[in-house]
């Protein structure tokens, strides 16, 4: 889940957001067993990658956890982002900072990501999997999301390990920083 690292500050329960329109901001989230928020350093280097502002993409956070990616995008002018997280009170506590910041273009589901996957038809621009590391097969979710990208999708994946590109996909940046290990991934 973006939100299943401990914090980069040395901050437990909080994340700040780096760039956009709430560039600053700290936001607090619920001490759940497992939550890691994505590193500050990890967010940078992303949004390097992804462009500094996302006007016009639809944006989907799977697994948002503390939802320290759905939110740096919706930050960053996505024209939509949908955050999907499992847990009541982190679902709760995303809704939370979601008003609280009035982002008018991102929307919580409290449900399971691959439900979500199979039953949601709307096709994405980019798309964050930041699974917990200890459930995680990524092949399988890259094979799942594939079917909900719209034409040049980026796909960010952060994994404990180096991942290679599945079949039908190619790795078009990767970092490693800490326990973490990123990929920004492509169908070519």
């Amino acid at each position: 889940m973006s939100g299943r690292h401990a914090g980069s500050s040395g901050q437990t329960n909080r994340v700040r957001i780096i760039g956009g329109t709430h560039r600053s901001r700290v936001l607090k989230f619920p001490d759940r067993p497992g939550l890691r928020p994505t590193p500050d350093r990890v967010r940078e280097t992303l949004f390097n990658w992804l462009g500094q502002d996302l006007p016009g993409l639809a944006c989907l956070d799977l697994f948002a956890g503390s939802g320290a990616l759905g939110i740096e995008a919706a930050s960053r002018g996505a024209a939509s982002v949908v955050l999907v997280e499992r847990d009541p009170v982190i679902a709760d506590a995303l809704r939370d900072n979601i008003a609280l910041l009035r982002l008018d273009n991102a929307s919580v589901v409290r449900g399971d990501a691959l439900e979500f996957l199979r039953l949601d038809r709307r096709a994405f621009d980019v798309v964050f999997i930041d699974p917990p590391f200890a459930e995680a097969d990524h092949a399988a979710l890259l094979a799942k999301v594939a079917d909900r990208l719209a034409p040049g999708a980026r796909v960010y994946v952060e994994s404990p390990r180096a991942l290679d590109a599945p079949e039908g996909w190619s790795v078009q940046r990767r970092l490693h920083a800490g326990l973490v290990h990123a990929h920004l991934m492509q169908i070519p």
